[in-house]
């Protein structure tokens, strides 16, 4: 596996724990429709969390947050209803969707996680 598909998939599994960590439930990891792939879908209280995690070895050129872009965004608006449409008997009427982005950052063998709650909007 290349290094930067190890980056990214130790970024994903860091981003699972610290959601585990912060009472989230974990319903799918890397769910796929079509061209959109989600990282994480989890849930908490009554929020439905589409979460894109996103891990840089440097801040060089911009934060982590920064390369979502909004083709990802729409991508993962398509992503997400096929997702409610598909399960909507198994969530609640009264469930939010929001979009996170779990922004990682790796500093030697150290890595900060920043989690950005409603990180863009359903338009």
């Amino acid at each position: 596996m290349a290094e930067h598909n190890e980056l990214g998939k130790k970024g994903e599994d860091l981003a699972v724990e610290y959601l585990l960590q912060n009472d989230y439930k974990i319903l799918e990891r890397n769910w796929v429709f079509q061209k959109a792939e989600i990282d994480i879908l989890a849930k908490k209280d009554n929020f439905l969390a589409v979460i894109e995690v996103k891990t840089r070895s440097s801040l060089d050129f911009g934060l982590p947050q920064d390369f979502v872009k909004p083709k990802k965004i729409q991508l993962l608006i398509k992503a997400v209803n096929a997702y409610i449409n598909d399960r909507e008997k198994d969530f609640e009427d009264d469930l939010e969707i929001r979009f996170d982005i779990i922004a990682i950052h790796k500093s030697q063998e150290s890595f900060a996680i920043e989690h950005l709650t409603d990180a863009f909007y359903h338009f």
